[in-house]
């Protein structure tokens, strides 16, 4: 037995007090609302049309099953499911819960003004009156208590579909869908789109604790393949993006415009495949650029080096290396020297050995292709 039920059994109400209650349960509701538009500032253009319509028959609802209580003929339970989707009701038309006890307590005050005004006059007596005004507001406390569990479940609800919401745009985003299903996919989950994303990756188990220290509209996933998780943090500061991520086993992808984060995503996994060590993909894009079609790479050391593969393997090894050194520091002996801890002269004496080998050294286009064929070799 709830609260207010055992209050009511406590109560003893004729039928006289009972029928003079009842005839004045339009006015009780006219004035209980009136002065929640007064009172209330959420309420002061919610009560009005068909919606005022509305809540004026429930509040006479309410206060009808509150006499058949009061008289003993129900139980809390109708009041209580009103009240509960009454709960939900507030949230689907925007209004929080502190607004809806405030109307409760203002409720509950008039309420029993104007049903003391009834009871008095029928008859009841004072000690009568006493356990009246208590069942009033024990009743009000159970109908405050159901609304509220209303609207908590409401928002819940709300919270795990806006989640949803949430995960689909990121797999879209990641999946490189089109602007249209972006654009859709973003106003289903009511998310304004930044002017730029940056995919960030970490183990699945650090994506909701990293997620909290950052803008709280990045998108999260932790349920992808290899027991990984990824960020899409809206208009980052890289800077302190990589600050507050020190800690944190992340690789950091470009900013690219949002409808272009899977360009973001793609470097970063590319990134954390070429090295478990990188964590900005920016420090790292001539490695990047040289390891996209590893294929080719191949291919090229393959045909630029070949006059090396005539050599003995470690005289190839040693002659590639100075090679490198050579075209990184431009010709620069005594830096070639320094970089390979050799003697300026060794570095002659190979660099006469190279000559041979590739009479074309000094072209341009020979340049390049050596520098693309050994520069990722020894970094």
């Amino acid at each position: 037995m709830s609260h207010a039920a055992r209050r009511a059994s406590e109560l003893a109400l004729d039928e006289t007090t009972v029928t003079a209650l009842r005839a004045a349960l339009k006015t009780t509701a006219d004035e209980i609302v009136q002065a929640i538009i007064d009172e209330v500032p959420s309420y002061a253009n919610a009560l009005s049309g068909r919606m005022g319509a509305t809540i004026r028959r429930a509040v006479r609802t309410a206060l009808g099953h509150y006499l058949d209580l009061a008289s003993g003929n129900a139980t809390g339970g109708d009041g209580d499911d009103a009240a509960y989707e009454l709960g939900r009701g507030e949230v689907r038309d925007g209004r929080s819960m502190d607004a809806l006890l405030s109307a409760y307590r203002v409720g509950a005050r008039v309420a029993w003004r104007c049903l003391a005004a009834g009871a008095v006059p029928a008859g009841l007596p004072a000690a009568e009156v006493a356990k009246f005004a208590e069942l009033t507001f024990a009743y009000i406390d159970e109908l405050s208590a159901a609304s509220a569990a209303g609207h908590a479940d409401e928002l819940a609800a709300r919270g795990r579909a806006h989640e949803r919401h949430l995960e689909h745009l990121a797999r879209d985003l990641l999946a490189g869908a089109s602007p249209d299903v972006l654009l859709a996919s973003g106003q289903r989950a009511r998310w304004q789109p930044p002017v730029s994303l940056t995919a960030v990756l970490l183990p699945a188990a650090q994506a909701r604790p990293a997620y909290r220290t950052l803008d709280p509209n990045t998108l999260v996933l932790d349920d992808l393949p290899d027991d990984t998780g990824v960020l899409l943090v809206p208009d980052a500061d890289r800077s302190r993006l990589l600050r507050q991520l020190t800690d944190r086993a992340a690789v950091v992808g470009p900013a690219r415009p949002w409808i272009r984060a899977s360009a973001s995503y793609a470097r970063a996994v590319r990134a954390r495949v070429l090295s478990p060590d990188i964590r900005d993909t920016e420090d790292h894009l001539p490695d990047l650029v040289l390891s996209a079609d590893a294929d080719a790479l191949a291919d090229l050391r393959a045909r630029a080096l070949a006059p090396l593969r005539t050599l003995p393997a470690a005289t190839a090894r040693r002659l590639e290396e100075t090679l490198r050194a050579w075209l990184l520091h431009q010709g620069r002996r005594d830096e070639v020297a320094a970089a390979l801890f050799v003697h300026p002269q060794t570095v002659r004496y190979r660099m006469s050995q190279l000559r041979e080998l590739f009479p074309d050294l000094a072209s341009p286009h020979r340049v390049l292709e050596l520098t693309l064929a050994v520069g990722l070799r020894g970094r």
